[in-house]
């Protein structure tokens, strides 16, 4: 699966396969495109090919075969210092023995400019991620916030066009974790530099990317924006990987155009979107997002309407959270809004649910 805008490529994967033994791929015939100034991440589980891909770019790794592209000129055999990356790791690689400004001096110190340019430069990118009066410290002596900054702003000090972060927020609290997330985008966006993202945190991947690209098994799943990855997956994976799914297990009966009939393994018929099925007499696993779904539904004549038993009944604060046993699915999640008037439902209650067909997708079994 590749973004069509070849030509206007700013980073290219044509084509690129990489083994390590030879035999089994773990990147396998990657084609990807990416237009100068996207935030793109790059999202799946362990062992999915993410980093291998984003190593291979950094020119830590090289390509078993096909050709990495950088602003149009083949790099595959250019080494990673002087392909003008950016590089922002989980565990900031700070030199220990280095000041602050030190550290952002190195990388400056390597590409031989002077010593004034370097002091202007180093001011500047540590003003840039709010660190201004950190200059003189050792790394040992900040947080790992605020080491994070300071290895974010060595990264952008050189003033590359592309930088890559591997993980780099993994190692923080969440909440720290949240308040960086928007500062990196608002930066990127800022700066107008192309950035490739590599994390297995969904929701980082939705709140920080211009277009996510999910991994699995060494191949691009889906590559789009967050709400069209969210909204509208296209395969079982996707819609399993990205946020919280239901499915329920069956068999297409009838397809026509955009919609089709699915009976379920309890007998039960629903009508869905068909979206990775070939065909009548398809196996299938139908999806729907718990935010989707309503219990005693007012959603007019075209809903869809099922008999369902609760589980449990959750409180989260903003939200309910209803595990219900749904046509032989034991873990069918209902949220619902923390309203004033919520009826607080007891396990063994039986209920109706509901959804729209458009709501529903028929993806692969």
């Amino acid at each position: 699966m590749a973004d069509t805008a070849t030509g206007t490529a700013f980073v290219a994967f044509e084509r690129v396969q990489k083994s390590y033994d030879g035999e089994s791929l773990v990147v396998k015939d990657l084609n990807l495109d990416m237009p100068k100034g996207e935030f793109l991440t790059m999202l799946g589980p362990s062992g999915s090919g993410k980093t291998t891909c984003l190593m291979m770019l950094a020119g830590f790794e090289t390509a078993t075969h096909g050709e990495i592209k950088l602003d149009g000129k083949p790099i595959n055999n250019i080494p990673p210092h002087k392909r003008g990356i950016g590089m922002v790791f989980q565990n900031y690689a700070l030199f220990p023995h280095m000041t602050v400004a030190e550290n952002l001096a190195f990388p400056l110190e390597v590409r031989k400019i002077g010593k004034s340019e370097r002091e202007q430069k180093v001011k500047r990118a540590l003003d840039m991620v709010q660190m201004g009066a950190f200059g003189g410290r050792r790394p040992a002596q900040m947080s790992g916030g605020q080491q994070q900054r300071i290895a974010l702003a060595r990264a952008l000090v050189f003033e590359p066009e592309l930088v890559l972060m591997d993980e780099p927020l993994g190692a923080l609290d969440k909440q720290l974790r949240e308040s960086l997330q928007f500062e990196i985008t608002n930066l990127a966006h800022e700066l107008g530099i192309t950035v490739v993202y590599v994390t297995h945190d969904q929701t980082e991947a939705l709140t920080m990317s211009d277009r996510v690209a999910v991994f699995d098994d060494g191949r691009i799943q889906q590559l789009a924006p967050p709400d069209e990855l969210y909204e509208r997956p296209q395969n079982s994976f996707v819609a399993q990987f990205i946020g919280e799914n239901n499915t329920l297990e069956g068999r297409v009966t009838q397809i026509s155009g955009d919609a089709c009939v699915v009976q379920l393994d309890n007998g039960e018929e629903i009508d869905a979107t068909p979206v990775n099925v070939s065909g009548v007499g398809d196996r299938t696993l139908v999806s729907i997002r718990p935010e989707r779904v309503e219990i005693d539904p007012q959603l007019g004549p075209d809903a869809h309407t099922l008999k369902a038993e609760v589980k449990e009944f959750i409180y989260m604060g903003d939200t309910f959270r209803t595990r219900l046993s749904v046509a032989g699915n034991d873990n069918f999640i209902v949220k619902t809004r923390n309203r004033a008037d919520q009826v607080r439902l007891r396990p063994g209650q039986h209920v109706t649910i509901g959804w729209l067909p458009r709501d529903c997708r028929a993806l692969d079994a």
